[in-house]
């Protein structure tokens, strides 16, 4: 049973709300980036905190969400931040069923839906892969080692075809069956500090890439 607090607020459009208020908009010379994703993302600031104190990176991760819920508050947590770039970290808990079946192709369309808004709004954006998971612990049987390369194939082409940048996570931290590696996570899902050490230089990266387009 859906919790009573869950159900007024799906979205969770109050996790960042206050944060939100207090953070001022960036200066003509700053190149805020907001990351927009689920634990991945949240986890992030937890176990690389110096990677967001410089207060030009802000983290916008809430675990356990889907696309369609970070699309629901992607106004507030990104465009009405003002940042030159959003990177996007989002899909592995639709496949894992969180907010319900869920298809590639609504994942995709989510996806393309926040694409739409950024750059509407003259926000560059970053796709990311979703990261290597052979089974989800609290959800097993849902075969992520076969739909996550399904997914990654997906949104890199629609990256490619749409002049976005990709961030290829997966590549870097996958085992020989499609896993996350584990000296990488802490339960086959999430990084460990060793594997946000991976992915730092590539979203880094990626960022210059994006702020020279």
């Amino acid at each position: 049973m859906t919790d009573n607090l869950t159900a007024q607020d799906w979205a969770n459009l109050n996790r960042f709300k206050n944060e939100n208020i207090k953070l001022e908009l960036p200066s003509s010379k700053e190149n805020r980036v907001v990351f927009m994703g689920n634990s991945i993302t949240e986890g992030w600031s937890k176990f690389s905190p110096e990677f967001f104190s410089n207060g030009q990176y802000i983290n916008r991760g809430i675990s356990g969400q889907t696309t369609p819920q970070m699309l629901l508050r992607f106004r507030q947590d990104v465009i009405n931040l003002k940042p030159a770039v959003v990177v996007i970290l989002a899909g592995t808990n639709d496949i894992a069923g969180n907010t319900g079946p869920s298809t590639l192709q609504m994942i995709m369309d989510n996806i393309i839906s926040m694409v739409e808004l950024a750059k509407s709004n003259n926000i560059k954006v970053i796709l990311s892969s979703v990261l290597p998971a052979f089974d989800y612990p609290w959800n097993p049987g849902l075969n992520p080692a076969e739909k996550i390369p399904m997914l990654n194939k997906m949104i890199e082409n629609y990256a490619k075809n749409n002049n976005i940048i990709f961030l290829d996570y997966f590549s870097s931290m996958v085992d020989n069956r499609n896993g996350l590696k584990a000296e990488y996570t802490i339960d086959g899902v999430h990084p460990n500090k060793a594997g946000y050490e991976i992915m730092i230089p590539l979203a880094e990266e990626a960022i210059q890439k994006a702020l020279n387009k």
